[in-house]
């Protein structure tokens, strides 16, 4: 079986801090736990040039890496039924800057949870898509993560609902509403309100896992208006090794673009209180230049509660050939380094 202390390590942010809470209240059916964590680190590199072509400095910087603190709320109704709530920010915690302290309510909703007939919530919480289609690929606590993650058409005046898993098979369904209530005639947008649906399919089973989603990508919520689609999966060939292979794909809009075809493979390597991390990907966008990327880590388990790591990245990294040198393949890498408490 895979090491919890080494999963905890490279798997998803949401996994890690649940790993690590603390519960606070447990009586008769009702408990309350807490978890968090505190992630320092310094990072340099990263694209010499802003999206509009202006050059840009890429020096060497001490941030905060996605710190965070939430609670965790559940009570039994009866024996099939329970009720949960969930609250979370993430903060800053590198520089004392008082509008910063809790920088964004990273998740907030309520839900009821059914052995039986499923989950239902509502409220802010991350993507349906990112928990049962993307998620295998999110190993990295920055950059690296080129699916789609958490944000897609999630985050606010959502509701979701998800079968129980049935011979390996869940199913889910999000819709996200895009309110114009509250504006004036000249500030409504022609489409009025807008519904972004997302839907799909699990399948795990053993060591092997694959999940099947499909996204309306509205334009209100950052997309390009038509529909995007993903078939991603991982496997455990080891105890120690995983690997993890995807494909996303989004038509090209003649309004907006945004076009693309990505494929990604990688995997992670465990060894005692070390964890490796290996993600390569090649996007073909339309009417928009190609480009492959990589991304690597490495983690190390001073204890349960505390880790050090770094992490390499390069969104558009070079082609590999007898003409490209080593300068060429350093260009543009970003990288980061730091520790971690968990609580």
């Amino acid at each position: 079986m895979r090491k919890t202390l080494l999963v905890t390590a490279v798997t998803s942010a949401l996994w890690a801090s649940a790993a690590q809470a603390t519960t606070l209240y447990n009586q008769d059916g009702t408990q309350l736990d807490i978890y968090g964590r505190i992630s320092m680190g310094i990072a340099g590199g990263g694209p010499e040039f802003n999206s509009a072509g202006n050059e840009i400095d890429d020096g060497i910087e001490f941030v905060d890496v996605y710190s965070r603190l939430g609670f965790r709320m559940s009570q039994a109704v009866t024996s099939d039924l329970t009720a949960f709530g969930r609250l979370e920010w993430r903060f800053r915690g590198d520089e004392r800057i008082a509008s910063q302290a809790f920088a964004e309510t990273r998740q907030s909703y309520i839900g009821l949870e059914s052995k039986q007939y499923g989950t239902i919530q509502a409220g802010n919480f991350d993507s349906l898509y990112y928990q049962f289609v993307s998620v295998p690929f999110d190993v990295y606590l920055d950059r690296g993560l080129l699916f789609n993650s958490t944000g897609l058409q999630s985050r606010g005046d959502s509701i979701g609902y998800y079968t129980p898993e049935l011979h390996g098979f869940t199913s889910f369904i999000q819709l996200k509403h895009y309110s114009e209530r509250g504006l004036t005639t000249a500030e409504q947008r022609s489409e009025g309100d807008v519904v972004a649906a997302q839907g799909g399919v699990r399948y795990q089973q053993g060591p092997f896992k694959v999940g099947l989603g499909a996204v309306e990508n509205v334009v209100r919520g950052g997309g390009n208006g038509e529909m995007l689609y993903g078939l991603i999966g991982a496997y455990d060939i080891t105890d120690q090794f995983t690997a993890r292979f995807g494909v996303e794909t989004q038509d090209n809009s003649e309004t907006y673009g945004g076009g693309f075809d990505t494929v990604g493979l990688g995997g992670t390597f465990t060894t005692g209180p070390w964890a490796f991390t290996a993600d390569v990907y090649s996007v073909e966008r339309d009417n928009q230049d190609n480009s492959n990327a990589w991304a690597a880590g490495a983690y190390y388990k001073v204890s349960s509660a505390f880790d050090i790591f770094i992490e390499l990245a390069d969104g558009d990294a070079p082609t590999v050939s007898r003409d490209v040198t080593l300068g060429d393949l350093s260009d543009n890498v970003y990288w980061l380094t730091g520790a971690r408490y968990l609580f």
